[in-house]
């Protein structure tokens, strides 16, 4: 059976093909993965552009008269700090605190959109569904009809300067504006995922081949290439950004992965605040942390961490960083033992190879505004 069967084809599918991408199945699509070498894409973003396909992210749209109070009863950082087009980074926990995924806000004139991670969608529309109130609030699931198209790198505003005329020079990071593009009104935002400079585009599906040759040939002076999802995930360890399923899941609340930044306990009533509340009254018994190996090797999710040889924790995330050209992982560690500098060892494959906590992000050359 192909592994292609019963899985979603984005509308850059045929584009992926052509350009000899390695396909696999990813959160109900089939995805690229790469087009040559996840360490050459890598490093094709930090140091000039690339462009992702990114529509299998799940988008909410959140309407009504009581959308505001909603979003608000929902999430965990303060939504009503946001100016109309500007973006937060949240998260939706359940009553205990846990986790059910992290995403954006985007509070537009009319409404707010709510950018989910793909493997989530089904369970956090469930979710908002769930808690809707009988009236005042529409709740919409636009996931299937938009794509999601990312220029990102040093390169990216030059690049996508010359696909619209928005003066992108005005535009803040985590904050969003609708141009004319190709004769379409689109909505695009000044955000991404790898610590670059960078914009994503929404798109409708029956243009998006449209925008990706458009971004492919506005690019092409600055060597710009497509980027898979192998080297989407090293760009966003690298800058210590949490994935759902790997670093935070229903099991961890956002204070342990060090979120505390999005949760606003000063707010009103989100779901898990009274659960948050008392673990950072009594203090979290362990912590999400970076750390960079010392040696050669390379940490993979699941490899453990010791300390003085007996198990603290295990590998969340873990790779080599092509940019530091050297071994780095996250790991959730007993809160006495996550102080910067802390040594640790990490088994891999049953060597013992030191490492030390570092201070995240891991890369800290970003060019994003």
């Amino acid at each position: 059976m192909s592994i292609e069967a019963g899985l979603r084809k984005t509308p850059f599918y045929d584009i992926h093909i052509k350009l000899g991408a390695k396909m696999v199945p990813f959160a109900g699509f089939i995805m690229p993965l790469q087009y040559r070498s996840i360490i050459e894409e890598h490093r094709r973003v930090r140091t000039s552009v690339g462009i992702f396909d990114l529509t299998h992210m799940g988008e909410f749209e959140i309407s009504g008269p009581e959308s505001l109070d909603f979003v608000q009863k929902m999430t965990t950082n303060d939504v009503k700090r946001l100016e109309v087009m500007q973006i937060q980074y949240t998260t939706m926990c359940y009553e205990d605190g846990g986790i059910v995924d992290d995403f954006l806000v985007y509070r537009l004139q009319d409404k707010y959109v709510l950018v989910v991670n793909a493997a989530n969608i089904e369970k956090d529309f469930s979710h908002l569904q769930d808690h809707l109130p009988r009236r005042g609030v529409e709740l919409k699931d636009s996931s299937y009809e938009t794509a999601l198209l990312a220029i990102q790198g040093p390169r990216a505003e030059e690049v996508f300067a010359r696909m619209t005329e928005y003066d992108l020079s005005t535009l803040p990071f985590y904050w969003s504006a609708y141009a004319e593009l190709c004769g379409e009104r689109i909505l695009f935002s000044r955000t991404g995922y790898t610590g670059e400079d960078g914009f994503e585009l929404y798109l409708p599906n029956g243009l998006a081949p449209k925008f990706w040759e458009k971004a492919m040939e506005a690019g092409r002076e600055f060597g710009v290439e497509p980027i898979g999802l192998g080297a989407r995930d090293s760009l966003r360890l690298e800058m210590k950004y949490a994935l759902y399923g790997n670093d935070i899941d229903r099991t961890t609340t956002p204070l342990e992965a060090g979120l505390g930044w999005i949760v606003k306990l000063d707010t009103a009533d989100f779901f898990g605040k009274e659960a948050l509340l008392k673990q950072k009254r009594e203090g979290i018994s362990r912590k999400l942390v970076a750390f960079q190996l010392k040696e050669r090797g390379i940490p993979r999710q699941h490899c453990r961490i010791l300390r003085d040889g007996k198990q603290i924790g295990e590998v969340t995330s873990g790779m080599f960083s092509p940019s530091l050209e050297i071994g780095i992982g996250l790991g959730y560690v007993p809160a006495e033992f996550s102080k910067i500098g802390e040594s640790l060892e990490i088994d891999i494959r049953g060597k013992k190879v030191p490492a030390e906590i570092v201070k995240p992000p891991f890369w800290k050359k970003g060019s994003h505004k």
